[in-house]
């Protein structure tokens, strides 16, 4: 096929859309089943309504092939898990008697079974249930799901295309089940789950399918010349199947490297690639392989992940490029529209002319409609569209929101010294705790109390003038005084203020600093059905007024233990907004970091002695490539560094991270001068202790003892076994006994429960050191 009718084939397609609706129906109606308002069938109508419409209004504005398959009730990973069988022992009773509450115990355990473990979807903000394997393991398909919702589709009479979680990344994102060797690689299971992928594909090319995608995400990741082998056997494998749709294996987040000749040369019939700023590497990669011959390819221009209008005429540059490549060049965003928010016409509080700076969801759709138009027909058919852009663009770059002179010549004029503590943490340490006094194996919590209804209620009747500034306060005194005197009675050491006032750990600052912008309705799944909205980081940052002293001193007055003060951390910021692409991100973590420095100095002068900056996103920022990581760990830990530098010797610094891989970030952990961490460690069964021992990690940890995104209590006894487990990791002058995160989500029956428990458990073995 020649280039000119390359560009006359091409047409428009994503990978997935945001599964929660409009307003939220999908997270309602999945909660409303688990309290037992509503039943099963309830739920299984919304959510295929909810298909339906997305379906609908993808084909509405133009998009000439819908995803299937990448709906779901908690989590894709998950549901790949049940298409394959994988069933962990310990919920197979639960999944036997009834699928759907066994699919849920899968995700957020009972009282009596633990969950999955959970963590970061690569570079993302959302959450995987991270399959459970060893080598015993025994697939069997299961393609309901898939078929089902695939038949949906083609009933409505569109043109659909399923999309699966490939085999090889499957595997990648597996770990050893409990009791499975450490050293064990579920890579080793490919040639076992190669059939049931086989079975699941020729399910589904019998009920219509024309073409199925296969996501391999993990590809673009360093992997070793083995695991580029299992890649190539498995799509020779696959490929060469008789009774199947063709093959479109998808890769998205990063470059793909040396995967890149692997899978252009595998027998299947398309790739989709990024082709957005992380990984242009790909176009030149895909020339130097020869381009795809004979093959479809889906050109991911469009970012699936940031808010950002398109350069329409740079993407169809590119696009132009791709052409003479590929047998047929479609046009896609480069990632699911699972990342960003819905649709940014339901946002009436941003400037017009700001929002035309934004798109969401809906809006990259359209985007990738008219690129497709435009590479189809030539520039001539979207002439409106591109000059609309350009002033867009213009408008964007000439703003003042972006460029604050003031901000500027502070972030140039830091200097080496500013990012550093005046003493080391060896002098700190004892400084700290002749201040503090606090007994061996100190309790804390991570920060967040239960958002009560009430204090929902209050904070909604506060936004629409039901009740005014002086009653709202007098709900968060009460909340302040009731969370102080709890973990007093329990016997908590270190107690924090419960976060009342703060509706989410990132918009909660972003919407105190300048160059932040706030959504009203611009959710985005984290996990399950907890959805936030990210703030944009539209330009450049400043603190105008102190942020946290004023309730943070409110609640140390309580008491006469010491209340931390709560931040969230520079990196954190950036990973949980979408932050500006006009300038390199270490440029904008240093604004951020300088204007919370001037909070935590405020709150020192306050007279607050513990100040924890949380930065649980430092692991998921972390690029995919090894090559990109020194560049940002650099700029990451000095931003931590530059926030918490002025400090005296004797106020304790804590952060905080959970849910992710921390192996590999050991030495930046390290390089964060925190005086304290707290990290996750519940579900992993004090894995982050045993990392944090072998790196000689020199500091004070809280491995936690009590996993919050389960509804489940722990015992005294399982808390204290847990401790017992960090004990042999972590020395216990230096271990801080705390759950894995906030308790936000949490409702308070369990929430007291487990924190009595764990109260409990650090006295037992307060006990037991002192006996021995």
């Amino acid at each position: 096929m020649t280039a000119k009718s390359a560009a006359a084939a091409a047409r428009s397609t994503v990978y997935g859309y945001p599964r929660q609706g409009p307003n939220r129906e999908l997270k309602k109606a999945i909660e409303g089943y688990w309290k037992g308002r509503s039943g099963a069938d309830a739920l299984r109508a919304t959510a295929a309504d909810l298909r339906a419409a997305n379906w609908r209004r993808l084909a509405d504005v133009g998009i000439d092939e819908v995803p299937t398959g990448d709906f779901s009730y908690y989590d894709h990973v998950l549901d790949t898990t049940v298409m394959v069988g994988a069933i962990p022992e310990r919920h197979r009773a639960a999944v036997d008697a009834d699928a759907l509450d066994g699919y849920f115990a899968m995700a957020r355990g009972t009282q009596d079974v633990a969950p999955l473990e959970m963590t970061k979807w690569f570079d993302t903000n959302y959450h995987y249930l991270v399959p459970e394997l060893g080598p015993d393991t025994v697939f069997t398909a299961d393609s309901a799901k898939q078929v089902a919702e695939l038949g949906e589709a083609l009933a409505l009479g569109l043109t659909a295309r399923p999309v699966l979680v490939g085999p090889v990344t499957y595997l990648l994102l597996a770990k050893p089940a409990p009791g499975v060797a450490a050293d064990f690689d579920p890579l080793t299971l490919l040639d076992r789950l190669l059939p049931v992928y086989a079975e699941v594909l020729a399910d589904l090319r019998a009920a219509g399918a024309e073409w199925a995608q296969l996501d391999e995400p993990a590809l673009v990741q360093d992997r070793t010349p083995a695991e580029l082998n299992a890649a190539a056997r498995a799509y020779r494998g696959l490929g060469a199947l008789t009774d199947r749709p063709k093959l479109l294996v998808a890769s998205y987040f990063d470059r793909l490297g040396d995967a890149l000749p692997v899978l252009a040369k595998a027998p299947v019939e398309g790739l989709a690639l990024d082709f957005t700023e992380s990984a242009a590497a790909n176009l030149d990669a895909l020339a130097a392989v020869g381009g795809l011959p004979g093959k479809r390819l889906v050109a991911g221009v469009v970012n699936g992940r940031n808010i950002w209008v398109n350069d329409l005429e740079k993407s169809l540059s590119t696009l132009g490029t791709l052409l003479g490549l590929a047998d047929r060049v479609d046009v896609s965003a480069s990632c699911s529209l699972l990342h960003v928010p819905l649709d940014t016409a339901a946002e009436r509080d941003i400037e017009p002319q700001i929002l035309r700076w934004l798109a969401f969801a809906r809006q990259k759709t359209t985007e990738i409609v008219t690129l497709a138009k435009g590479l189809a027909q030539g520039t001539g058919a979207i002439t409106a569209q591109l000059a609309a852009n350009r002033a867009d663009l213009a408008a964007r770059a000439a703003s003042p929101i972006t460029h604050d002179p003031a901000v500027r010549a502070r972030t140039a004029a830091v200097t080496d010294a500013d990012a550093r503590r005046s003493q080391p943490y060896g002098e700190r340490a004892g400084a700290q705790r002749a201040h503090l006094r606090l007994p061996l194996l100190p309790t804390t919590t991570i920060g967040s109390f239960p958002q009560t209804v009430e204090l929902r209620t209050a904070r909604a009747d506060l936004r629409t003038g039901r009740i005014d500034e002086a009653a709202y306060e007098d709900r968060i005194r009460t909340e302040i005084g009731e969370v102080i005197a709890f973990q007093e009675k329990t016997g908590i050491d270190v107690l924090v203020h419960g976060e009342p006032e703060r509706n989410d750990m990132v918009q909660y600052f972003a919407e105190q600093l300048t160059g932040y912008l706030a959504t009203r309705h611009g959710w985005v799944q984290s996990y399950g059905t907890r959805y936030v909205r990210p703030p944009i980081l539209a330009g450049d940052i400043s603190r105008p007024d102190p942020m946290t002293v004023r309730w943070t001193t409110y609640a140390q007055s309580l008491t006469s233990r010491p209340v931390k003060g709560m931040l969230t951390g520079p990196v954190t910021m950036l990973a949980w907004s979408f932050v500006r692409d006009d300038q390199p991100l270490g440029d904008t973590a240093r604004q951020v970091a300088l204007a919370l420095r001037d909070e935590v100095d405020d709150l020192e002068a306050a007279g607050t002695s513990v100040i924890q900056v949380d930065e649980p996103a430092l692991r998921e920022t972390l690029p995919l490539r090894a090559a990109d990581h020194p560049t940002y760990l650099a700029w990451a830990t000095e931003a931590f560094r530059l926030s918490t530098g002025g400090v005296r010797p004797d106020t304790q610094i804590h952060t905080h991270m959970c849910y992710a891989e921390f192996g590999d970030i050991v030495q930046a952990i390290d390089d964060l001068d925190a005086d304290v961490i707290s990290l996750e460690a519940a579900r992993s069964h004090m894995q982050v202790a045993r990392e944090l021992a072998a790196h000689g990690y020199p500091r004070e940890a809280g491995p936690g003892v009590y996993d919050i995104h389960s509804p489940r209590v722990p015992s005294t006894e399982e808390a204290a076994e847990l401790l017992r487990t960090g004990l042999k990791a972590i020395p216990a002058e230096r271990l801080w006994v705390n759950p894995d995160c906030g308790l936000k989500t949490r409702g308070w029956p369990e929430t007291r429960a487990s924190l009595e428990h764990l109260a409990a458990a650090a006295r037992t073995v307060r006990g037991e050191l002192s006996a021995s």
